[in-house]
């Protein structure tokens, strides 16, 4: 095997995963994208062979919430593996290098490989005072985002800060935030991770979708990837049925909350959120909001801070039964209709009854 074939074989060697391991974690990625377990031999063979890529992380205005989640990629330990193995050769959260040091290896990167790395932006930019919020090195994060991105092959926004804006760019946003998009127009190969965090299973995923395919996902309105953000929370919820049936949580810790019954009324704001959490999950796959008992906020929406508050608020139209319906008239439907199943039902046996009494009756007439 080639040098640049051997960089993933022998990191996992050296840390002791086994082929299958790693061979299972590629069908975990094949599920992600929507496609058959069995793709997965596929993606094996190419991220073995694809060359080992080079990533700068730039970090802003933000709460290094992303960070931390990517720092805790763990299901299965591939993805650890595959995110740590990757050449960061920038990260002023998580390098040794500091000061002077640390600017010198992102210069380097930037002036020796262009278009030859991978930018993560965390965190919104600061334009207001002319970018004096945030500074890095002397230099604004206005200038640095645009000389990094600018110069990359492509940029992953992740978080809600970098994708859309997030909470420094509420209202009234007195330093001046914006995303990256916003901040640096024009960037091709731009793709937003919004949440809050970002999953880190979904960076995984975009880096490895690359490396198997050779080209960056296909995205939505919003540049982001679609097997992570195509379809709605709602439409994956294991609590969907309920929503469906009329069965809705009225009161935290009531009999309905305890059943698992839909948590729209709590303020989910499932239906209105495309996400993957529901088949993804957090902490290695242990669970999700919801199905610990907690509504959607809507974290990868954008302006979510503004548009979906109150949380704990259902929102006001229905997806599904007119924009004009609510959740308490779902219900009374739902009650009605049910009720109206056993009185037709009723209707029913006593008809058939009747038809039987009345043929008892002729034929005994008969006799």
């Amino acid at each position: 095997m080639a040098a640049s074939e051997s960089w993933l074989v022998e990191e996992l060697e050296r840390r002791g995963v086994s082929r299958r391991e790693f061979v299972g974690f590629c069908g975990v990625m094949a599920s992600i994208f929507a496609m058959p377990r069995t793709v997965g031999a596929r993606i094996a063979q190419a991220i073995e062979a694809a060359d080992k890529p080079t990533l700068v992380w730039l970090e802003f205005q933000d709460c290094a919430g992303n960070t931390e989640s990517f720092l805790r990629a763990g299901r299965p330990t591939t993805a650890d593996i595959v995110l740590d193995t990757l050449s960061i050769d920038y990260h002023e959260t998580i390098m040794a290098a500091a000061g002077h040091r640390a600017e010198e290896a992102l210069e380097g990167v930037v002036s020796q490989k262009p278009g030859g790395y991978i930018a993560v932006v965390e965190g919104s930019i600061p334009t207001g005072a002319n970018g004096a919020y945030c500074t890095i090195g002397g230099r604004s994060a206005e200038q640095i985002a645009k000389e990094v991105c600018g110069g990359a092959a492509a940029t992953i926004a992740i978080g809600t800060c970098a994708a859309f804006g997030g909470l420094p760019a509420a209202a009234p946003n007195p330093t001046g935030a914006l995303s990256v998009a916003d901040a640096v127009p024009g960037l091709k190969n731009l793709i937003n991770l919004p949440a809050c965090p970002a999953n880190a299973e979904n960076l995984a995923a975009v880096i490895v979708y690359f490396l198997t395919f050779n080209r960056w996902p296909p995205v939505d309105r919003y540049r982001r990837p679609l097997f992570a953000y195509g379809k709605a929370i709602h439409d994956n919820c294991e609590r969907r049925a309920h929503y469906d049936a009329g069965q809705f949580v009225e009161n935290w810790g009531d009999e309905a909350h305890r059943r698992g019954y839909c948590l729209y009324k709590m303020g989910c704001k499932g239906p209105v959120t495309f996400q993957n959490c529901p088949r993804v999950g957090w902490n290695e796959g242990t669970n999700w909001p919801v199905g610990c008992g907690h509504p959607c906020l809507g974290c990868a929406e954008p302006d979510f801070w503004d548009k979906m508050t109150p949380f704990y608020s259902h929102i006001a139209g229905v997806p599904g039964f007119g924009v004009h319906a609510t959740a308490d008239k779902i219900g009374i439907w739902a009650a009605a209709g049910v009720a109206a199943a056993y009185a037709i039902g009723g209707l029913v046996q006593y008809g058939r009854r009747m038809v039987h009494a009345k043929a008892e009756e002729e034929k005994g007439g008969q006799s």
